[in-house]
């Protein structure tokens, strides 16, 4: 129970500190609850200022849990009001972050954009890392990897001694870029720096993505069985943690590890519950699967 400090400012910040912390370990749900409280509290008690930094967070939250399409024009009218510098970058990371997850990645750079130039010019570096992290991920998406690792080297060089997870997500994203550079022994290195780092912290939602991803360097360094492991062991995560994409991807690199190895059965019944889960009206897919290299048709981080 978080009680009301001396100042209403204090308050109100005592509360951002424990959001922000479930934040960045994955408990979203736990930080829900916690912003709703705020944004209650700052309705009666703050000032704009607080208000829309409340609504930045829960739609933060809303986004990263699958939704928030009802906070679009909240963020929207943040960052066309500008009157918080702060706020306006969040607004604005947040939409680039929403388009990023709706596959629109044109406007996702755009906002990604206007993020980058306000946390420039409030110098806050913690932010100018995240905005060169979230300029990376928009260009990923349109499959500008050379430009993509640039934007990630530049967030890492931002944080060099940083251990957080912040640092392992940014570690996550260019280690991907490495292996589809080819570049292995990079790649390798970078995720699992990445994967010990999300679980010193104790997170699982961080932990899922360089599982993925090292499932996916293994496929393509055919170390398959090693594949097949870490496929195994982000699907569980996956499905604990209700990460629907992530499922998706885990039976793709599963069903492929199981293709490579000769086990056309356990393929063919990975490929046919990723049909009926996700493609139900596509009755022809794990046929199609087992005959093409899926390893071509998937984008981990798009």
């Amino acid at each position: 129970m978080i009680r009301e400090s001396a100042t209403e400012s204090a308050y109100f910040e005592e509360l951002k500190n424990r959001w922000q912390r479930d934040v960045e370990l994955g408990r979203l749900q736990e930080a829900k609850v916690i912003i709703e409280a705020a944004l209650a509290w700052a309705r009666e008690h703050g000032d704009c200022r607080h208000v829309d930094s409340a609504i930045c967070a829960r739609a933060a939250v809303a986004i990263h849990l699958g939704g928030g399409d009802d906070e679009l024009s909240c963020l929207r009218e943040i960052l066309l009001r500008n009157a918080d510098p702060g706020n306006c970058r969040l607004a604005a990371y947040n939409l680039s972050i929403y388009y990023q997850f709706v596959k629109n990645y044109k406007k996702s750079l755009f906002y990604a954009r206007i993020a980058f130039d306000r946390s420039r010019h409030l110098e806050r570096l913690d932010w100018m890392a995240s905005s060169h992290n979230q300029l990376g991920n928009a260009l990923l998406g349109e499959s500008f990897v050379e430009q993509a690792c640039a934007e990630y080297e530049q967030a890492l060089a931002l944080m060099p001694d940083e251990v957080s997870i912040w640092r392992a997500r940014i570690l996550t994203n260019l280690g991907y870029c490495r292996v589809l550079q080819n570049r292995f022994q990079e790649g390798y290195s970078l995720l699992y720096e990445s994967l010990r780092l999300a679980r010193r912290f104790g997170s699982k939602l961080f932990e899922l993505v360089p599982r993925l991803d090292l499932s996916f360097a293994h496929l393509e360094t055919g170390r398959y069985r090693h594949a097949e492991r870490q496929g195994r062991i982000a699907l569980a995560l996956a499905e604990e943690l209700d990460q629907k994409d992530a499922i998706k991807n885990s039976l793709y690199l599963l069903g492929e590890a199981a293709n490579l190895q000769g086990d056309i059965d356990t393929a063919h019944s990975l490929f046919a519950r990723l049909q009926r889960d996700f493609y139900p009206d596509s009755d022809y897919l794990p046929g199609f699967l087992l005959a093409v290299d899926v390893r071509k048709l998937v984008n981990l981080h798009a």
